[in-house]
């Protein structure tokens, strides 16, 4: 249809002529109220977002000579965390010489993983930052 004559139509229906897909050829247009369209849009819009899951990032921090009934506490609140869905960053701070055996802190790191295993997957391996060592689990798929 020619533009003048699907502008006088919409302009009949007191609609507006709307353009679709400009890079088409010929590029479409469709007659509609636009205000409303636009609204439908971002009510639509709004809605995905509220169904969106955010998700966040818990943290647990350790030490290398934390014992293993403390470690145990803060493995059940990450399981915890982890069947909320979050995903949980297991840190192990290194204080004076401690930083001579890192291995402590990879052993410890490698427990805590195989422990939450069935619920988790590593998303990052256990790496050395500065005095740190972390690694990053993540909620399994379903």
């Amino acid at each position: 249809m020619a533009t003048p004559q699907a502008l006088r139509i919409a302009e009949e229906a007191s609609l507006d002529l709307v353009e679709v897909a400009p890079n088409s050829e010929p590029p479409v247009a469709r007659i509609m109220d636009f205000g409303k369209f636009i609204y439908a849009q971002a009510k639509k819009e709004r809605e995905a977002r509220k169904s969106q899951k955010q998700i966040e990032i818990k943290e647990i921090r350790l030490r290398p000579k934390t014992n293993d009934h403390h470690a145990g506490f803060k493995v059940k609140n990450a399981r915890g965390w982890l069947e909320e869905g979050n995903k949980v960053k297991v840190r192990i701070r290194f204080r004076g010489r401690e930083i001579t055996y890192p291995e402590v802190a990879m052993e410890q790191l490698q427990e805590i993983a195989d422990d939450l295993t069935d619920i988790a997957l590593v998303e990052q391996a256990p790496t050395m930052d500065g005095r740190t060592m972390l690694m990053v689990l993540a909620p399994r798929k379903n």
